[in-house]
């Protein structure tokens, strides 16, 4: 009995610190990663919650399992060891337990799937997109594009240390961040111009590989104001660990006096006031 009891130490173990990264992703700011967080950041999209939820949902799922198998061996050897059966049983099948190692996994996958599918085509595909942001991915910088915007259009580099501000996270704060307005609907657009890159921010649940030639589409809508972190994610060259990813959510007011101030700047004020008289 006492190798039973120390079988379900892992699982309580386990138990344990999955509690702990949950309190801590809860407790933690969203946007970058904590020291010593376990868990996912915080959600600040849709889609990033319905992430954490398949994820959770699959991890008790997985932990009930593990426990059940734990607690079968542990019963077989308690229950069937030599000591207390020196002459074993002679019949080879079980229909009712042959039935149910069947029903029983097919069951836990139907209810893995349907949820997973959900996702799957919830991440999919921008309903009803009220902006678009294009993303380009070079060796080894961004540049984002805002089509409804005038055609907007700038570069974003890593910051090195002597141009950090204070709380600025190192080796993810970039000098132009990429803005959008909270509770948007904003289809995002990705290609890359040299090799292959992945737009990756865990806070907005987006992980899309940027190609060349080819055009990959994903949609995020961010819900609460701040700045969320990310890092290209696909071995792209010698400078791969220095393509950071800052996307700045504000009001839409806010956003509205942003654009006029860079398309001010840029020189497109008379190309905008041209576009918007066509229409």
């Amino acid at each position: 009995m006492h190798r039973t009891c120390v079988g379900f130490v892992p699982v309580l173990s386990f138990m344990a610190v999955y509690c702990l990264s949950a309190v801590q992703a809860l407790a933690a700011d969203g946007g970058q990663p904590q020291p010593w967080q376990m868990g996912y950041q915080k959600a600040a999209t849709p889609v990033m919650e319905h992430i954490t939820s398949l994820h959770d949902f699959i991890t008790w799922i997985m932990a009930g399992v593990v426990i059940l198998v734990l607690g079968l061996l542990g019963y077989v050897a308690v229950r069937f060891n030599a000591n207390r059966n020196p002459v074993p049983a002679t019949f080879s099948h079980n229909v009712t337990v042959e039935v149910l190692w069947t029903l029983v996994p097919v069951l836990i996958l139907i209810s893995i799937a349907v949820p997973s599918f959900r996702l799957l085509y919830m991440m999919d595909k921008a309903q009803d997109a009220e902006m678009t942001l294009k993303v380009t991915g070079h060796q080894w910088y961004w540049s984002y594009e805002y089509p409804d915007h005038g055609g907007l259009s700038f570069d974003s580099f890593m910051k090195d240390g002597a141009s950090l501000q204070s709380g600025e996270p190192r080796l993810l704060a970039v000098d132009r961040e990429a803005v959008v307005p909270v509770g948007t609907t904003i289809r995002v657009l990705l290609t890359s111009e040299d090799v292959l890159h992945s737009w990756a921010v865990p806070s907005l649940g987006v992980k899309t590989d940027t190609m060349p030639g080819r055009l990959n589409e994903t949609w995020i809508r961010i819900e609460k104001p701040g700045t969320y972190y990310g890092q290209c994610s696909e071995l792209c060259g010698v400078q791969h660990g220095f393509m950071p990813i800052a996307v700045r959510a504000v009001a839409k007011k806010d956003f509205d006096r942003w654009v006029a101030a860079e398309t001010a700047a840029s020189g497109r004020g008379g190309e905008n006031a041209v576009a918007l008289n066509a229409h």
